[in-house]
């Protein structure tokens, strides 16, 4: 099974190489662009969804969390780091403040 699963992965990131053996068309390097911002937003909205503002704790965790990924990001430049200290503040945020 690890083998097939294994196989599998690897002819599905083949596979655009062996299609656009050539050149890249221009809509899938404006897919390229433009989806992981798109992803990215998508998943901050989802996570954000059942954030109560008008009960305690008003959605400072998240907002204090997702602050410091904004400013991590803007400073370091490093997407993991960034997402790492984001949720380890949050989670700290929640276990022990609120």
């Amino acid at each position: 099974m690890v083998a097939v699963m294994a196989a599998v992965t690897f002819l599905l990131r083949a596979l655009p190489f062996l299609v656009f053996h050539k050149e890249t068309p221009p809509y899938i390097s404006f897919l390229g662009k433009v989806l992981p911002p798109a992803i990215i937003g998508m998943l901050v909205i989802y996570c954000l969804k059942d954030v109560d503002i008008f009960r305690a704790p008003y959605g400072l965790p998240e907002l204090i969390a997702g602050l410091s990924v904004v400013g991590l990001q803007a400073w370091k430049r490093n997407s993991l780091v960034s997402i790492l200290a984001g949720t380890v503040i949050y989670m700290v945020l929640i276990r022990t403040v609120f």
